[in-house]
C-alpha cells in the first residue's frame, strides 16, 4: 500500500499587484502521526476556515499574490505568536498548537504536544509560511513602494465560548487602527458598505498575530484582517461542502474589496 506524499506547508501563487492575500486557516491536512492521537472531534478539524481559499480564487485575475496554508490549524496555528502572549486579554483564545476546539472540546486522546514537539511544529510548518509571507510582502513593497496585506479568515457565526451573540457578517481588524493607514481602511469599509452584509471595524476580532506583526504603516506595509461569518457562504451544518451558488454574493463583495485596496 502506498500513500500520497504530504503537501508542502503552503501554496503560493505570485502576482505583481500591490495586495497580498494570506489564508492561514483553510488547510485541512493532518499528518498521520498527529491524526492518530486526536479525538474523534479533533479529526474533524471543525475550526477550519472552510473554503476561504476558494473565495479568494478571483485574485488571480487581478494579479494579486495569494498564499494559503495546507495543514490544519490543529497542527500549528499560523496566526499565533510562538512566543506566547495574549491577543485578547480576558477572552478565551487558542495557542500556537491548540489542545481544545473553540467550543472547549479536547483535541487529543492522550498527552498534548510538549515543548519539544511544539518547537518542531513551529519550525516545520509555521516558519516556512511566515518566511514566504515576509518575502512576498518585501517583494511587493519593492515593486510599489508599499504593500497591503489582507489576512482572510472565517468562523461560525455563533461560538458562545469565544463571544456573545452572533457576529456581524464582515469583521474587519486593524488592531485599533495601528496596522493600516486610516484612508486605506476607509476605502475597504466603503467598498463593502451596502453589499447586504453587515460589517464592523475592530469589534471582537481586531486582528491576530499576522495583522499585528506585519502591519507597520510607517514602514510601508499595511495589514487588515477580515474575519467572515461562515453563514455568509456555506451551510454551517455541513461546512465541508462548498456551494458555489451560495458563495457567489460574498465573492462579488470580496472582489470589490480587493479592487478598492488596489485603487486606494
Amino acid at each position: 500500500m502506498s500513500f500520497a506524499p504530504p503537501p508542502p506547508p503552503y501554496l503560493l501563487r505570485r502576482g505583481d499587484a500591490r495586495v497580498v492575500v494570506s489564508v492561514p486557516h483553510a488547510g485541512v491536512f493532518l499528518p498521520e502521526n498527529i491524526r492518530e492521537r486526536l479525538t474523534p472531534i479533533g479529526k474533524r478539524v471543525i475550526d477550519t476556515d472552510w473554503h476561504v481559499d476558494k473565495l479568494y480564487a478571483f485574485t488571480e485575475a487581478l494579479d494579486v499574490t495569494l498564499i494559503v496554508a495546507t495543514h490544519a490549524r490543529t497542527v500549528v496555528d499560523l496566526n499565533r505568536n510562538p512566543q506566547g502572549g495574549k491577543l485578547y486579554p480576558g477572552q478565551v483564545e487558542t495557542t500556537v498548537c491548540p489542545t481544545e476546539t473553540f467550543g472547549g472540546e479536547k483535541l487529543y486522546e492522550g498527552p498534548a504536544p510538549d515543548e519539544a514537539e511544539i518547537a518542531s511544529r513551529v519550525q516545520t510548518f509555521w516558519q516556512p509560511y511566515h518566511d514566504a509571507l515576509r518575502s512576498e510582502l518585501g517583494r511587493i513593497k519593492q515593486l510599489h513602494g508599499a504593500a497591503v496585506l489582507l489576512d482572510g479568515h472565517s468562523i461560525r457565526q455563533s461560538v458562545p465560548r469565544l463571544f456573545d451573540g452572533k457576529l456581524p457578517d464582515l469583521n474587519y481588524g486593524t488592531n485599533g487602527g495601528a496596522s493600516a493607514d486610516p484612508a486605506l481602511v476607509a476605502a475597504a469599509l466603503a467598498a463593502t458598505q451596502g453589499s447586504g452584509f453587515s460589517q464592523v471595524l475592530d469589534g471582537r476580532f481586531r486582528g491576530g498575530h499576522i495583522t499585528r506583526h506585519y502591519g507597520q504603516p510607517s514602514q510601508g506595509i499595511h495589514a487588515i484582517q477580515l474575519e467572515m461569518a461562515q453563514v455568509t457562504y456555506l451551510d454551517e451544518s455541513e461546512p465541508e461542502n462548498y456551494r458555489p451558488e451560495m458563495a457567489a454574493p460574498l465573492i462579488a463583495t470580496l472582489r470589490r474589496l480587493v479592487q478598492a485596496l488596489l485603487a486606494a
